[in-house]
């Protein structure tokens, strides 16, 4: 299996629908059918049903957002690195967060983390007016020249602080922030409208949550919509920031699955039961945290594990987790875990299988390749299994993923680590 096809896990393209004659599309656009099979089959199929967010991912150009080198991954749901070391969010990522609050033709929001302005786009045939601010110059610049170019006139753009907020175009009916802070900034609660609505990630580095803020009355009634993972907010948030992740140690959160309570975040008040949420992993698709009291047979180590299943040959069935890890000081690591199948098929693609897989990335979270274990296939008891991996000087961090990444059957996985050798 090459890298770049590997690097699609749990990332195929997708197809659908009528598309709106946005004026900034071009009726010949030849990504116009990659944007229908993304709506119809990453995401329709996870849970956004909102009819005019849908339109607006449908119409929006996100290969115009991504730098050339991406361009042929602009269509696949996940995230791709944009430089200055940020990414631009998975198109699903962006269609929840959408949809999470509910933008009215009337609504002036703020979005804190402009990137490559992705989510400023899709945003701005859904509301009156977006403001949108980046503290990366670079980023910032080249932002505001795409929207300008491509005719969204009602986006505003200024490079700054977002832990600020835009005070002088304050308040803001709807605030969305794409970037990830240890606490939510006191400016942007001020910010915000009685009665209106912010989605910001919340948390540590690697194990964030993604919550609903709704203001009542002055305060903020919090609602957790899911684990995720986000670059990190910097300026003033990243410098009151009280958790630092350890490169130098690299471990996989509830890799034996114990956990049932809500992990990583430093919001209270919230509603944080979910039982398709997995605690320490983000982006579950088709993915159950079951015990072994459950009529489903002895877990490998203790009671608890994670089930994928899946019956559609190209969907997948998957969790994943960030991990903080730096090739100057790890050369070596040892990934392990354990594994049961019952009738696992591989997909038509050559990296549709069931596998415990790492991506390592560097500091500008460019690909440095894959490595994984498996595929596991047929219908095996629990066991164990482990491989040893070579850390690349320049990586920085790593995307952990298990499941069944297009594969069809059931595959439980339990006890997963990742060990420092050298």
């Amino acid at each position: 299996m090459s890298i770049k096809s590997i690097c699609t896990i749990a990332s195929f393209v997708c197809l659908s629908a009528v598309p709106l004659s946005f004026a900034h599309c071009d009726d010949d656009d030849p990504y116009a059918e990659a944007r229908q099979r993304l709506v119809r089959d990453r995401i329709e199929n996870a849970g956004v049903t909102d009819p005019r967010v849908l339109d607006s991912i449908r119409q929006t150009p996100r290969h115009e957002f991504v730098p050339a080198t991406q361009v042929p991954r602009a269509y696949l749901d996940m995230a791709l690195p944009i430089g200055s070391s940020q990414t631009i969010s998975s198109p699903f990522i962006v269609a929840m967060m959408t949809e999470a609050i509910d933008p009215q033709p009337t609504d002036k929001v703020l979005e804190i983390g402009t990137g490559s302005g992705y989510q400023a786009a899709v945003l701005s045939p859904l509301v009156d007016q977006v403001y949108t601010i980046e503290i990366v110059d670079e980023l910032g610049r080249q932002a505001a020249k795409t929207i300008e170019r491509l005719g969204y006139e009602n986006v505003h753009t200024r490079i700054g602080d977002g832990f600020l907020g835009w005070p002088d175009a304050a308040p803001f009916d709807k605030i969305i922030v794409t970037c990830s802070p240890e606490s939510i900034p006191q400016p942007l609660v001020d910010q915000l409208r009685e009665g209106g609505q912010m989605i910001i990630p919340v948390g540590q580095r690697y194990q964030q949550s993604l919550y609903r803020l709704v203001k009542q009355d002055g305060q903020l009634q919090r609602k957790r919509l899911r684990p995720t993972l986000f670059v990190p907010m910097t300026g003033q948030a990243e410098d009151e920031r009280q958790v630092q992740p350890d490169p130098a140690n690299p471990s996989v959160v509830n890799g034996d699955f114990e956990t049932e309570a809500s992990a990583g975040s430093t919001v209270a008040g919230s509603d944080a039961s979910n039982d398709d949420f997995v605690p320490g992993w983000y982006y579950g698709r088709q993915v159950r945290l079951l015990k072994a009291n459950i009529d489903v047979g002895q877990a490998d180590e203790g009671s608890g594990f994670v089930r994928c299943e899946n019956e559609t040959p190209g969907l997948s069935s998957h969790l994943l987790q960030g991990v903080a890890i730096d090739g100057r000081q790890v050369t070596t690591v040892r990934l392990s875990g354990s594994v049961r199948t019952a009738g696992v098929v591989a997909g038509d693609a050559p990296d549709a299988m069931a596998m415990i897989a790492i991506s390592l990335y560097d500091d500008q979270r460019r690909d440095l390749g894959t490595s994984w274990i498996g595929p596991f296939k047929g219908t095996r008891p629990w066991r164990k299994t482990s491989k040893l991996i070579r850390i690349p000087l320049q990586t920085r961090e790593a995307i952990l993923r298990i499941g069944l990444f297009g594969a069809t059957g059931t595959a439980d996985f339990d006890s997963i680590s990742i060990q420092k050798v050298h």
